[in-house]
């Protein structure tokens, strides 16, 4: 075992993650097992290289942030791949099967066997790229970002930005849905700007900045936290409508990115909605986000979505017949996210049953990814229709600007639907609903919750309707 043992650490993470994480996802994902440790790092084995991509990608940090809690201090995780029978999980570590590309076997150099390789181990050489950045995903860089015309202005604006920090679009907010790339592309945007410039970037999600701040407060530190956002070259934060109602940390976020912006370092925003959308945020903070480059993401095309499953097939080293790569894009729509969870669950099924992916077993452990009302394409027009059909109105009484009661609370129910299982932003809603300001599809909205408070049956109505506009292509 050596010098250093964090063995216990790891035993205590491990009974942490237990409690927190559902059964079924424990068991899925935390077959793993302790090898050893060195200065700062703890080695785990792990039975395959995809089980290994999957807990880097859902896990480490998580595991990494709560073994600094524990210890006090930075310690790393390694990954092996080991096939290990039962009686040598009891015997100890066993020796290392042939490894992913860019699997890190021992401390030291990093040395990578490549499965089309037989001439011995590729010694990789480091000398003009930087170490990983701590607070950014590795993979998380432009060349992994697939760029449609859902994202091209947004993607390029974000090379330039990466490119000349400080100097073109800033600040810059990049706003979209849930898992069309904002966190992707922002961090894409600190990888390249730290290996080509090496800048001090500091990235961080709103609500951690919040929770920052509130220690700072109560431990009589808020000198400390001031200097080390105010001294960054490039501040990155993600999910700024999280900021909502935080008064206190709104007013700490003004002063920091006041002076930031006045030194010329960039500044960089994320959030699931145009800022004009964000409630309960100060008018000269609005302002401030609002001051640079605005660009949103959108859910990506037919032809976009072809193009980033085949994207995420390559890079996983897996094979995922065209016509299943198909299936998915046609049938899912919404986000990149969603893509992604429906390639990983395939594959995970490939893996465990050790049977190749058909068009037949995507079609059947999809099929309810494939029925949720977010993925059959809804229209606005069809939502329109169907809701104006069940109250015996027109479908142009929806978009005309009546405001008879028999015609504002069947438009706000619509709109209040649209919300939930569309993409679209109140923006396009009020577009699509007669040319109305965002706040009129705000408003309807806070007006459908507050009548489902006081009349829960109108639930069920909500239900029936979602489920005929989910029905009416099919």
């Amino acid at each position: 075992m050596g010098t250093w043992d964090y063995s216990v650490f790891w035993k205590e993470t491990v009974s942490q993650l237990k409690s927190e994480l559902s059964e079924q996802e424990f068991a899925m994902w935390f077959n793993m097992e302790y090898e050893t440790s060195g200065d700062q790092s703890i080695t785990l084995s792990v039975p395959s290289a995809f089980y290994r991509d999957q807990v880097k990608q859902r896990y480490q940090g998580r595991i990494e942030g709560k073994l600094f809690d524990l210890s006090g201090q930075h310690i790393g995780i390694d990954f092996e791949v080991r096939q290990r029978t039962r009686e040598e999980a009891h015997k100890g570590p066993s020796k290392p099967v042939s490894t992913h590309p860019n699997e890190t076997v021992h401390a030291g150099p990093k040395v990578y066997s490549s499965p089309r390789q037989t001439g011995g181990p590729i010694v990789e050489n480091h000398k003009a790229e930087r170490d990983s950045h701590p607070q950014l995903r590795k993979d998380y860089i432009f060349d992994n970002f697939v760029i449609g015309e859902n994202n091209s202005f947004a993607a390029n604006a974000a090379i330039a930005i990466a490119k000349n920090p400080g100097v073109a679009y800033n600040p810059c907010l990049i706003y979209g849905g849930v898992g069309l790339g904002k966190t992707h592309l922002m961090q894409a945007i600190g990888n390249l700007s730290w290996q080509e410039k090496g800048c001090k970037i500091i990235y961080i999600t709103a609500e951690n900045f919040t929770n920052e701040f509130v220690e700072a407060i109560k431990n009589s530190t808020t000198q400390n936290f001031k200097n080390k956002y105010r001294n960054a070259d490039m501040l990155l934060i993600d999910d700024i409508h999280f900021l909502q109602k935080k008064n206190e940390t709104q007013e700490e976020l003004f002063h920091t990115f006041n002076a930031l912006y006045d030194a010329n370092k960039q500044i960089i925003f994320t959030c699931d909605r145009p800022v004009s959308e964000l409630k309960n945020l100060s008018e000269r903070l609005r302002s401030r986000f609002e001051r640079g480059l605005n660009v949103d993401l959108q859910p990506p095309s037919y032809e976009t979505r072809c193009a980033i499953l085949s994207k995420k097939v390559e890079t996983r080293g897996v094979h995922i017949p065209q016509d299943v790569i198909n299936l998915i894009a046609k049938n899912i729509s919404s986000n990149v996210r969603d893509l992604e969870a429906s390639l990983t669950k395939l594959i995970a099924y490939a893996e465990l049953t050790k049977k190749p992916v058909t068009l037949e077993s995507a079609q059947q452990q999809l099929r309810d990814t494939f029925g949720s009302p977010k993925q059959n394409n809804v229209t606005i027009e069809t939502i329109q229709k169907v809701v104006a059909e069940y109250f015996s109105l027109s479908y142009t009484d929806l978009k005309g600007k009546k405001r008879t009661k028999a015609i504002s609370f069947p438009r706000q129910l619509a709109m209040f639907i649209a919300r939930e299982i569309t993409e679209y932003s109140t923006t396009e809603l009020g577009m699509e609903f007669g040319g109305r300001d965002h706040t009129t599809v705000m408003h309807g909205c806070q007006k459908i919750e507050e009548r489902l408070k006081a009349e829960p049956s109108l639930e069920s109505t909500i239900q029936k309707l979602t489920k005929l506009i989910k029905d009416y292509n099919s």
